[in-house]
């Protein structure tokens, strides 16, 4: 994860002409579920946006709570970059080795990866000339790919014999970010 996380950085300093804010969502942090991301400049009123969200936890009260997705996002601010109101599209990927809402209790868990695509919708402020904060809510289509197992014994429950498949329209990214502009 740090080697990503790093290459991440590296990959996006190359924009160091333009105006790069670094961020980090402080609800989810607030929930031990760190969601840090990178925003520069790519046009008059485009920018693009890459985050991850992780929840680096394995097991909490014996279920697994394990995830990360990364979204790339392209955003169109409708007044100046970084300041106002925005629109988003994004196709991104996802990891997991979680209990789904509906296995809770159940000894069962699912171990997979999908993908999400959809939109976002947010406000955009400045505090100072280096801080900012960005309220945002974003949601569309996530497809999940993942085997199921037992937690007591590792084994599969289900039937199928590659991977079972999900989908679902929900709102998946949402919270407070606050920036911080490196140039």
């Amino acid at each position: 994860m740090k080697k990503i996380f790093v290459l991440f950085i590296l990959v996006f300093s190359v924009q160091i002409q333009s105006q790069t804010n670094l961020k980090v969502n402080a609800f989810t942090t607030l929930l031990t579920i760190p969601n840090v991301g990178i925003e520069t400049s790519i046009g008059k009123k485009s920018t693009f946006q890459f985050d991850i969200l992780a929840s680096p936890w394995k097991s909490i009260k014996g279920n697994p709570r394990q995830f990360y997705t990364f979204i790339p996002e392209y955003r169109y601010h409708f007044h100046e970059k970084y300041n106002g109101f925005y629109v988003g599209a994004h196709l991104g990927a996802t990891l997991f080795n979680f209990q789904k809402w509906n296995y809770l209790n159940t000894g069962k868990y699912e171990k997979g990866f999908g993908y999400v695509m959809g939109a976002t919708i947010g406000y955009q402020t400045k505090i100072n000339d280096k801080f900012g904060l960005d309220c945002f809510l974003g949601g569309g289509n996530q497809q999940g790919f993942y085997k199921g197992y037992y937690i007591s014994t590792g084994e599969r429950y289900d039937k199928a014999k590659d991977y079972n498949k999900s989908g679902e329209w929900l709102p998946y990214r949402g919270g407070v970010m606050i920036s911080y502009r490196l140039n």
